[in-house]
């Protein structure tokens, strides 16, 4: 079989070898350029994240919340890459991509990120989460090596 058409093929070798990928890019990518800055951001940065939960008509706790976002970017980012915990941590970050739509989507009409336009990201890279749920780590994951021994 040429290169190709394995590359390409629906096999259960190539399936885990894109969840690997699909975990290995979009948990380094959440975890560096979104989770690190805000779970090192501390109290102040967390409070105004936290904030968000406003459009749900949750204004308590701002900062418990904002740090739960900033968790979920950071720590279940690098669970989603390991495939420890997987699905609790797809779960929370699928739940975090929904209020940063809904952020986007409630946003002052003229706000830079408002409407769709601004909710596009959180919304592609919740669906995915959302697959990842659905879907499990694949084979190359620690939870499966820890399940064998």
């Amino acid at each position: 079989m040429s290169f190709i058409k394995k590359f390409v093929s629906s096999d259960r070798i190539n399936l885990d070898l894109g969840l690997l990928v699909i975990r290995l890019g979009i948990g380094l990518s959440m975890f560096l350029f979104h989770g690190y800055g805000k779970i090192t951001g501390g109290p102040d940065r967390w409070e105004g994240i936290g904030g968000s939960m406003a459009t749900f008509g949750i204004t308590f706790l701002p900062t418990f919340w904002g740090f739960m976002a900033a968790f979920s970017e950071s720590a279940c980012s690098i669970l989603l890459i390991l495939g420890v915990f997987f699905r609790p941590a797809a779960g929370l970050l699928a739940f975090t991509m929904f209020v940063a739509v809904m952020r986007h989507l409630n946003l002052p009409e003229g706000d830079s990120g408002a409407g769709w336009k601004g909710a596009s990201h959180a919304l592609e890279l919740g669906c995915i989460y959302l697959g990842l749920l659905m879907a499990g780590p694949g084979r190359h994951a620690l939870s499966i090596g820890m399940r064998r021994q």
